[in-house]
């Protein structure tokens, strides 16, 4: 395993992986670009299933599951639409919020979804570990046009922008 920059004669992950040409590692470059903008895609499609699970129960609740802070619990008189945002008095106080537990087939789409991450994150994993340069490079490529289409997303204000990387379980340990 030491740095390459090896374009013809390589192989990678089986046997049947053999790169004879520089269009077919081109060709090798460009799939590995697009493993991993899916892999991007698959980060955001749970992010967005959970998001429509949270909405759909939420819709459930009816009028009795109403926005937490509205006039009545602020006190403002101002109805705040801001996802994630608090007043001064409720940032400092603990945060009980209401707790919501899918159901079977929903928490089977979630781990299928969790499941496919995981798995085109090891092969992401195992193609970097060929210490190839140019399939390096080609993740790197591929995780910033990924992030690009699929990590475009509204910020959180309320928590200074933070929100993004509690949602992330990939930024330490977690």
């Amino acid at each position: 395993m030491l740095w390459n920059w090896d374009t013809i004669d390589t192989c990678f992950l089986a046997k049947s992986w053999h790169v004879r040409s520089k269009g077919m590692f081109a060709g090798c470059c460009i799939g590995v670009i697009l493993l991993v903008v899916c892999l991007e895609f698959l980060r955001r499609a749970g992010k967005e299933y959970d998001r429509y699970l949270v909405a759909r129960h939420i819709q459930s609740l009816g009028p009795r599951g109403g926005a937490p802070n509205s006039s009545a619990s602020s006190g403002k008189g101002v109805v705040d639409k801001t996802p994630g945002a608090t007043d001064s008095s409720a940032a400092c106080a603990p945060h009980a919020s209401p707790q919501f537990r899918p159901s079977v087939a929903q928490q089977a789409v979630r781990a299928l979804l969790h499941m496919l991450q995981f798995a085109v994150a090891y092969f992401v994993m195992l193609l970097a570990m060929y210490y190839n340069g140019y399939f390096i490079i080609c993740i790197f490529i591929g995780a910033y046009l990924g992030y690009f289409a699929f990590g475009w997303e509204s910020l959180s204000i309320g928590r200074g922008g933070d929100g993004r990387m509690e949602e992330n379980a990939t930024v330490c340990c977690g």
